[in-house]
């Protein structure tokens, strides 16, 4: 649904922005009560961060870019809300012209909304109402590189299809996370959640991860039995019993997200074949003698 508004009808303000860095934002819309109309321009470059106007009144343009141009594909911005917040619909705007993207009701059901900067700017209008005392819009936001400008990455309503035997190699490379486990068990999602699946890792090695969303029961650098969980679209979820499996995938807003997936012996004979024909996209320790070894990033 496109929605139209008429920006020269509101008075667009450079105010100072009260608590601000490259990264992060936070002001009140007490400033513009003389003025319920104004709206302010934000302006980010950073990978990731987040944003809170205290009392939103008028409304907010919020200009996100990296601070670093990416080597290549696509960028989209999704935004995560926080549980609290209230008080403004987020919409993506482009010369005047406003996209629905998260309603208040969605923002308090947690659901994340994402879309590519080459769409514009993020639209963020106040809700008319008298009393906005106690009342906070708060989101983190995070710019995710895809392929093609239409990629839902991390989503229910991401593609589902077997990963190509370059995108695999490449993943080991690039990724958020790269584990060796199995699956444990599929955890039944709330009913908003329906879309997704919880999936349960029992893990023996942990190769690498951008945050802590898998935990040790100890033994050390690794080894050791690990746990922890991936999200997935149900549609596309691995299941319980299919053997040791390598798992590479994305941490989005401190939730990991399932990339590629592969038995673990069929990755050691890819990744052998591409040492063979000097093919491999990153190195990979050449200790891989069989399947008990560890694999070393380098």
């Amino acid at each position: 649904m496109l929605l139209f508004i008429l920006l020269s009808g509101l008075f667009l303000c450079g105010c100072a922005q009260y608590s601000s860095d490259q990264c992060n934002w936070r002001g009140s819309g007490l400033m513009h009560e003389a003025r319920e109309r104004d709206v302010e321009q934000v302006h980010l470059r950073c990978a990731e961060g987040s944003l809170e106007w205290l009392y939103p009144t008028g409304a907010l343009i919020v200009n996100l870019r990296p601070n670093l141009p990416p080597a290549e594909g696509h960028l989209r911005a999704c935004i995560k809300p926080r549980p609290d917040s209230r008080g403004a619909t987020l919409y993506v705007e482009r010369t005047g012209e406003l996209r629905l993207l998260l309603t208040e009701e969605d923002q308090a059901a947690g659901r994340v909304g994402c879309f590519s900067l080459q769409e514009g700017a993020l639209f963020v209008e106040a809700s008319a109402r008298r009393d906005i005392s106690r009342t906070i819009t708060a989101f983190q936001y995070q710019l995710i590189s895809t392929q093609t400008p239409g990629d839902e990455p991390c989503s229910p309503t991401a593609a589902c299809r077997p990963c190509a035997d370059e995108e695999l190699l490449m993943a080991i490379c690039t990724s958020d996370f790269v584990v060796r486990g199995s699956v444990h068990h599929v955890e039944e999602e709330e009913e908003e959640d329906e879309g997704e699946a919880s999936v349960v890792l029992s893990l023996s090695h942990v190769y690498r991860q951008k945050s802590r969303v898998f935990v040790s029961g100890g033994g050390g650098r690794g080894r050791g039995r690990w746990t922890g969980r991936v999200k997935t679209p149900r549609r596309c979820g691995p299941r319980a019993g299919q053997g040791e499996l390598l798992f590479t995938g994305a941490v989005r807003f401190q939730e990991a997200w399932l990339g590629c997936a592969a038995l673990y012996e069929d990755f050691i004979r890819l990744y052998r074949a591409s040492l063979d024909a000097g093919t491999n996209p990153c190195h990979i320790d050449n200790r891989l003698r069989d399947t008990q070894t560890d694999l070393c990033w380098c």
